[in-house]
């Protein structure tokens, strides 16, 4: 108990005190001492009482009332009330400032902000950007289901993915020139965040960078061919001297030659939105080919070992996944050390083929390390540019691997340590599996019946 309390707590049980012996001292002087202390107890309770009254009246007052002057509990109660008051109003309207600085600030913002109920779905406030890119007016929307009211974009099944929901792209329901990058951020157990923001220049910006990467790229391809042509007219024994620069020059044009078409092939997937065509692509001869084209690149220098476990095949793009699986086996021949080893396996799933097949190519070579991982797959990117250029890579194989997978909705994954090489994994689901013919009779009973 703080000191000045403790104080005024023994000034009114002494004040009680001579009270009381006063009433005792005042009965005998007139001979009856006991109804005079009874009267004068009843006295101090009642105004222990009125005071009590005035205490509650304080705390149920609305306006804020200057406490009494004194030295009492009484006196002392009310100056702590008064004082916790005071700071409650100031909290108060600190968090009052606070959360009006936090709204505007949301309502200034470029992005369409709206508060969504997370059970009813309905719309608990939303800010100025919205009314422009959603066409939500106030306050009209507000407590109106947000499905119904963002129609006809389709967010039912994406707001039941909660804190699951990837990112969407969508046209504006208000205005279809306009692309939006949807969000939904639950920040709270019952309210969430849906950010929808105009992506609309920045998707421009990148159809025009990958016309003029296409462009350039298709244009650079004769010159190229007519280079490459005359120097192979060259004949290197007529001029000795010149045979240096004559193979150094080969190198590097047949080097640019594949970066164009490396460049032509990501630009074509990437201007893609699915499959031109499918087919059933036979793994046994696709491994077959990968393991031939492996062994012609390392030309003996590297262990290249094969595991066909999955005894399935794949539904896609034959040249789109010869593509792919070629870059990840050209990448791990690339870039192990001579007298390493190359693993190329196709295997069921961990949880077994009904969940799906992953096609791993996995080495012993100099590894990634960790803060690469993220980046891998972007175009041009290089872990080791030195090691790079003398491997003759382009830097754009896993980007067009990612693209490809993308296509065949399946996932890159990939996993490496500095020193002890590196696994690439493409996961298929189950949608892109197909029995094998050749496994029906000898497997029936392990491949599941979901399988076509």
């Amino acid at each position: 108990m703080p000191p000045r309390a403790r104080s005024a707590w023994f000034r009114t049980l002494g004040q009680l005190a001579l009270i009381l012996v006063g009433a005792a001292v005042l009965g005998v002087l007139i001979g009856y001492p006991w109804p005079v202390v009874t009267f004068a107890a009843l006295g101090v309770v009642a105004w222990h009482y009125w005071r009590l009254r005035r205490v509650l009246i304080r705390l149920t007052a609305r306006q804020r009332l200057t406490p009494p002057l004194g030295e009492g509990i009484w006196n002392e109660l009310d100056r702590l009330l008064h004082r916790s008051q005071a700071e409650m109003r100031g909290r108060k309207r600190r968090l009052i400032e606070m959360l009006r600085a936090y709204r505007a600030a949301a309502a200034a913002m470029p992005d369409a902000i709206v508060v969504v109920e997370r059970n009813s779905q309905r719309i608990q406030w939303f800010n100025e950007a919205a009314t422009g890119l959603f066409g939500l007016r106030y306050p009209r929307d507000i407590g109106a289901p947000v499905v119904q009211r963002l129609q006809p974009l389709q967010l039912a099944h994406w707001l039941a993915s909660g804190r699951n929901a990837e990112p969407l792209e969508a046209a504006s329901p208000w205005n279809p020139a306009i692309t939006l990058s949807l969000r939904l951020i639950p920040y709270s157990e019952n309210l969430w965040l849906l950010v929808a923001r105009d992506v609309s220049r920045l998707l421009q910006l990148e159809q025009m960078r990958r016309d003029f990467v296409a462009n350039v790229s298709h244009e650079l391809r004769t010159p190229l061919t007519v280079v490459h042509g005359y120097l192979d007219l060259l004949d290197p024994e007529e001029h000795p001297d010149w045979a240096p620069m004559l193979a150094e020059m080969q190198r590097q044009s047949q080097r640019m030659t594949q970066l164009v078409e490396d460049l032509l092939t990501l630009s074509r997937l990437e201007s893609q939105d699915s499959l031109p065509a499918e087919e059933i692509v036979a793994m046994a001869s696709m491994l077959s080919t990968l393991k031939r084209e492996a062994n012609a690149l390392s030309q003996g220098r590297h262990e290249i070992a094969m595991d066909d476990l999955a005894g399935v095949d794949l539904f896609g793009s034959n040249k789109e996944l010869h593509s792919a699986f070629s870059n990840l086996v050209s990448n791990a021949i690339r870039y192990t050390p001579a007298g390493g080893t190359i693993r190329i396996r196709f295997r069921p799933e961990s949880a077994g083929i009904a969940r799906g097949a992953v096609l791993e190519v996995v080495d012993s070579g100099y590894g990634i390390p960790a803060a690469h991982l993220p980046r891998i797959t972007e175009r041009f990117y290089r872990v080791s540019t030195s090691r790079s250029r003398e491997s003759g890579g382009t830097g754009l194989g896993l980007s067009i691997v990612k693209h490809v997978l993308n296509l065949h909705q399946a996932r890159l994954e990939i996993a490496s340590e500095v020193g002890r090489g590196s696994t690439f994994a493409c996961h298929f689901g189950i949608d892109r599996i197909r029995r094998r013919d050749a496994y029906q009779d000898a497997f029936a009973d392990t491949l599941p019946d979901v399988l076509p």
